[in-house]
């Protein structure tokens, strides 16, 4: 398994915005190009971090390569639009190969307890 790594600040207030364009393109780029999906983390300074899975480089530097490019031109502009700043050559901030993998996947019908 291999991972990328990119950060994004976003305008203030829009937030939500850029979390539904986040998570529709993820949505849409594992669709197209194979990969196993991404997770979404707000830093404690604000910035949106994405930890991208794949199966391996291969497929993510063919997905890079093309810029990920998907057929839904609104989630494109929403995404865009929410962004206030990417690193200056919008490069992942770190791509690395997956040693050994101890998370635990939650299943789709599982869900947070109250007070936890």
């Amino acid at each position: 398994m291999f991972v990328a790594v990119y950060w994004w600040r976003v305008h203030p207030g829009k937030e939500d915005q850029f979390r539904a364009a986040w998570r529709r393109g993820t949505d849409l780029i594992r669709e197209k190009y194979g990969s196993y999906g991404s997770r979404l983390h707000r830093d404690a300074d604000g910035r949106f971090v994405g930890y991208a899975e794949w199966p391996d480089e291969e497929t993510w530097r063919a997905a890079f390569d093309r810029k990920m490019v998907y057929d839904d031109p609104e989630t494109r502009a929403a995404f865009v639009d929410a962004i206030a700043e990417v690193p200056a050559d919008a490069d992942p901030i770190f791509t690395m190969t997956v040693t050994d993998d101890l998370l635990l996947r939650a299943r789709p019908d599982d869900s947070p307890l109250d007070g936890e």
